[in-house]
């Protein structure tokens, strides 16, 4: 049964036991509200609380723990003749759970049969025929192979039907007990605000969950990354030159290079983005009227909603060929190619622009009256008022705002790929092509990764550089940020 259908069936489950809670604490009453403890909404929604939370939670931890075990039990049965030189487990499991999806959805057209399908001793070459003729992709499936994805399909149903009967059951259990203990005295609405109290904190806590299991997913895959690949070189070379299994040589993988990339275009796109925000924050909040402000900031931020892949086009197809006619063979004779520093910084800091005045535009706005009236009591222009008492008060605010676009321009992969290049090299000319970390990550996990090799796992030693490195910018910003607010207060 799909997991949609067994989430309605629970759903539709504590939809009934609302009614029987609230009818049976009606009748406890003598069918008057004023008898009861809390009103009879909530004795509902206690049953219906402690029916969908049981169910859902034995739902979830038998969604999580149901892949290991099938897979340690089906792995089991794997020879070891079947594992090739220089492969692991880990490849021969997805071809057995991608054979064994394909004879289920075979089996679900009506393009092998049931017995087919589960017959231990099927002919390899009629199923993998029969599995390829109902579009399933299949490669390389040997007798253990399919024995194996026999099993784990099996084993997957048996578990799939064990968990519906055990979730409605724990539905069905837990409506049945709370209807029991339901009468006008019981205090359901203390239980009930306790248990969305309850609903509120793991919501508030999914952020903080979350950003602990990325960074334990980083540090487990770059500990194993280190242990193929010293640290030394990784930190230390000059050369990024992966090389996959198949087409020879030793990898070279060094992340100065890709590192000195993403901090010169994020560089550049400051120096695009930084000034032009902050003297378009000033002036819409200094000197522009109501009328220019509320025409001239929304199309500003419209700016922050184009896509990134879009800034990426634009970048390849007007920002370098305008570079070119300048910087190029025809006029100074710098730039190579349209793809460079230069194009990708350009596009990149006219995507930050939103970023740098929105911000700088609410924390000047945010400046109080009183510094500015003092400013022109004691004989200070305009423009002196803004540049000696606007601006550093709203200092530690505008630096919030220029480390969040450094940050967004670190984390920028789009616009790199198509206006950088993909050339890892260390250089200080900005009409050559250059790539990032981030654009790097992606092209070590395109495709097929095992994540058994130095050049996948890479990927994660390379993300959790790039978490230091933001995180080092947040601290700094923190670090000015309270600095010149004690000035200040």
């Amino acid at each position: 049964m799909p997991i949609y259908w067994l989430c309605i069936i629970v759903f539709v489950l504590a939809a009934i036991g609302f009614f029987l809670g609230r009818r049976r604490a009606l009748q406890d009453a003598g069918g008057k509200g004023i008898n009861l403890h809390s009103l009879p909404s909530y004795y509902g929604w206690n049953v219906f609380m402690k029916a969908v939370v049981p169910a859902f939670g034995l739902m979830a931890v038998w969604l999580l723990v149901q892949p290991i075990v099938i897979q340690n039990k089906v792995s089991k049965l794997i020879p070891a003749s079947e594992i090739a030189e220089g492969s692991n487990i880990g490849l021969v499991m997805t071809e057995v759970r991608r054979t064994a999806v394909g004879l289920e959805n075979a089996v679900a057209s009506g393009a092998i049969g049931e017995e087919t399908a589960g017959n231990a001793h099927a002919d390899v070459a009629d199923i993998t025929s029969r599995l390829k003729d109902a579009g399933q992709i299949v490669t390389g499936i040997t007798q253990p192979v399919l024995h194996a994805a026999q099993v784990y399909r099996s084993s997957a149903a048996s578990s799939a039907l064990a968990m519906t009967i055990l979730v409605v059951l724990t539905a069905i259990t837990a409506i049945a007990v709370s209807v029991f203990q339901t009468h006008k005295d019981f205090r359901a609405r203390n239980v009930v605000e306790q248990g969305v109290l309850a609903l509120l904190i793991a919501a508030a806590s999914v952020a903080i969950l979350t950003t602990i299991g990325i960074i334990l997913s980083l540090i487990f895959n770059t500990i194993e990354f280190f242990r193929l690949y010293p640290a030394s070189e990784f930190f230390t070379l000059l050369e990024w030159a992966p090389s996959f299994s198949g087409r020879g040589g030793a990898s070279s993988l060094g992340i100065l290079p890709l590192l000195w990339g993403t901090i010169y275009i994020s560089i550049v796109a400051l120096l695009v983005a930084v000034p032009i925000g902050l003297f378009a924050a000033i002036y819409l909040s200094e000197y522009a009227d109501v009328r220019l402000r509320g025409i001239a900031k929304p199309l500003l931020e419209i700016l922050a909603g184009i896509p990134t892949i879009v800034y990426g086009l634009f970048a390849l197809l007007t920002i370098g060929p305008m570079l070119m006619s300048v910087f190029g063979d025809d006029g100074f004779g710098w730039m190579g190619g349209g793809r460079a520093v230069m194009t990708a910084g350009i596009a990149m800091g006219i995507m930050l622009i939103p970023f740098v005045s929105s911000l700088s535009d609410d924390i000047i706005n945010a400046v109080p009256q009183s510094l500015r009236d003092g400013s022109y009591g004691l004989g200070a222009t305009h423009s002196e008022t803004i540049r000696q008492v606007v601006l550093p008060a709203a200092l530690p605010g505008i630096v919030g705002a220029v480390l969040l676009a450094a940050s967004r321009a670190i984390g920028e992969t789009m616009i790199v790929v198509l206006g950088a290049g993909a050339a890892a090299r260390l250089s200080l000319n900005p009409f050559e092509a250059m790539t990032t970390v981030t654009a790097k990550i992606v092209s070590q996990l395109t495709g097929d990764s095992d994540f058994a090799s130095p050049e996948a796992l890479v990927a994660f030693a390379l993300g959790i550089s790039l978490f230091v490195l933001t995180l080092g910018l947040n601290i700094f910003a923190l670090y000015i940020v309270r600095k010149y607010r004690e000035q200040y207060e």
